[in-house]
């Protein structure tokens, strides 16, 4: 699909952090104390969440913000809610240097768009974030229902698995899903991402 190979050249250049939330490889529910907190991933967290928050207002920000929009406005009718919900997953997605269309994907895919969203397995929010993450970066008062919290740390991860993929997009999404060596979970991002949210 020529599509991915434009959101992989995308990837690869995009500047980052990174970060990552270490899952089972089995999509079943298991307990926070059960997984094991990889250091790097944590060291990451942490410095994806004493980052700025700042949205930068760019021209070419603005064209997707209306892009985008009215592509969401299904899930989200009110279009101040729409354009506040977009500005932070553009500035958490750019912060992260990962495409803002993936993120959106992804969210689509994880919670349609609900930050209320509890899993099986205990992931919260818009891109489905284990809490055990919280205690690990000690943020403990954080709120991973908060749209803001949960798009920081989703996207950090999500990126730290890019990184580790080398930025293959089906085994990234796999490892973020907890699903290595499946492909139900990828495919399903990859079909809303370049169905729905891909910029032509």
């Amino acid at each position: 699909m020529p599509i991915l190979g434009s959101v992989k050249d995308r990837l690869r250049y995009c500047l980052s952090f990174g970060l990552a939330l270490l899952l089972v490889n089995s999509i079943v529910a298991f307990k926070p104390a059960q997984a094991m907190a990889d250091q790097d991933l944590r060291a990451r967290l942490i410095a994806a969440v004493n980052k700025s928050t700042s949205f930068n207002d760019r021209f070419d920000a603005e064209v997707w913000l209306m892009d985008m929009s009215r592509r969401l406005s299904p899930k989200v009718t009110d279009h101040d809610k729409r354009f506040e919900f977009l500005r932070l997953v553009h500035n958490e997605a750019s912060q992260a240097g990962i495409p803002p269309e993936l993120v959106l994907a992804v969210i689509e895919v994880e919670s349609d768009f609900n930050h209320w969203a509890i899993s099986s397995s205990g992931a919260q929010g818009l891109m489905q974030v284990m809490p055990f993450w919280l205690n690990e970066i000690g943020k403990t008062g954080d709120n991973l229902f908060h749209p803001a919290t949960n798009l920081r740390l989703g996207c950090t991860i999500l990126k730290y698995y890019l990184d580790m993929e080398q930025g293959e997009l089906r085994p990234a999404l796999a490892r973020y899903n907890g699903s290595l060596g499946q492909r139900r979970y990828p495919d399903k991002v990859l079909n809303a991402l370049t169905q729905r949210w891909y910029r032509q």
